[in-house]
């Protein structure tokens, strides 16, 4: 198999803060995203919370504990705060081919 043919195998280094927002490009502010993630990241610093509609700043993977923002129930990554809810939503972490990838690695 080709690298190209399966995106779920291959990562982007992502700019948490975006360039565009003068995020810079050092080690703390850079993470390895998978493409999927990384797409629907784009340059947003928030997103809208599901669940109270609220304005609200995304997960960062160097500042934040991932397990007190998510929990994993079977192969679906539930957020636990405001910022892990909107960070699933705005990620799309959910959707089928994600959940089902997950269930089967």
């Amino acid at each position: 198999m080709r690298e190209e043919d399966e995106p779920f195998l291959t990562f982007h280094l992502e700019h948490i803060v975006a360039r565009q927002h003068e995020g810079p490009t050092v080690g703390g502010n850079l993470a390895w995203a998978c493409h999927h993630c990384n797409l629907h990241k784009g340059t947003n610093l928030a997103g809208m919370d599901p669940e109270t509609g609220q304005v609200q700043v995304l997960f960062n993977p160097r500042a934040d504990d991932w397990d007190v923002h998510f929990e994993r129930r079977g192969a679906v990554v539930v957020g636990r705060t405001p910022a892990g809810r909107t960070t699933a939503k705005l990620l799309r972490m959910n959707v089928p081919e994600r959940v089902e990838l997950r269930s089967v690695v």
